[in-house]
């Protein structure tokens, strides 16, 4: 397998390979150019989403100082509106449905390490290897229909948050979070369901 299947299956790959690197080094060019054109131009940055993005529907709205690793692996719905100040470590596949509202300073992580140090560390590394020292792996992130993610949340990898569900600000979800549901906190969890 490639660098590229590893991670997109959820294995130990080199986020060092040369594929990894020219991808994060045509999302870092692209992000200069994106946050660099005046958010009135929205057409303009429609044009840019379009270009890296993996899929971008109608109606999307993407803040000033916006980050990504790949942006190929970022799949926008319908009617989204990314906040200012938001990071999208798009290792592996984020999925944002229709109706989704991301407040300022959201983070989605796809990338992780191992907890053991020992299995953290790559074996038998050294420094002119031009390997990375650690291991590292991801997965992927689904925000269904209809959520609200507010301001300096955080997601992480592999989490699955259910249709109509709000994610109070701060939280750390660190687990999947049901449908229809107000959650928050570090760890995130529900406080209560929502009336439908």
């Amino acid at each position: 397998m490639t660098e590229w299947e590893k991670c997109m299956a959820g294995e130990w790959y080199d986020c060092h390979a040369p594929e990894f690197v020219e991808a994060k080094a045509r999302a870092s060019a692209w992000c200069a150019r994106y946050n660099a054109t005046p958010y009135v131009e929205r057409d303009v940055r429609r044009q840019l989403l379009e270009e890296l993005l993996g899929a971008v529907g109608s109606n999307v709205s993407v803040g000033d100082n916006f980050r990504c690793d790949f942006g190929r692996n970022i799949y926008l719905g319908s009617n989204v509106s990314v906040n200012l100040n938001c990071t999208f470590v798009d290792c592996h596949r984020i999925t944002i449905g229709d109706d989704v509202l991301i407040a300022p300073c959201v983070h989605l992580t796809t990338a992780s390490h191992p907890v053991e140090l020992a299995d953290r560390l790559t074996p038998d590394w050294q420094p002119a290897s031009g390997a990375y020292r650690w291991r590292t792996f991801a997965k992927p992130i689904r925000i269904g229909n209809g959520c609200w993610i507010g301001a300096n949340v955080v997601v992480l990898p592999g989490v699955t948050i259910g249709d109509g569900t709000v994610i109070g600000a701060g939280s750390v979800v660190t687990k999947d979070i049901p449908a229809n549901v107000v959650a928050v906190g570090n760890p995130c969890r529900v406080l209560r369901a929502i009336n439908r």
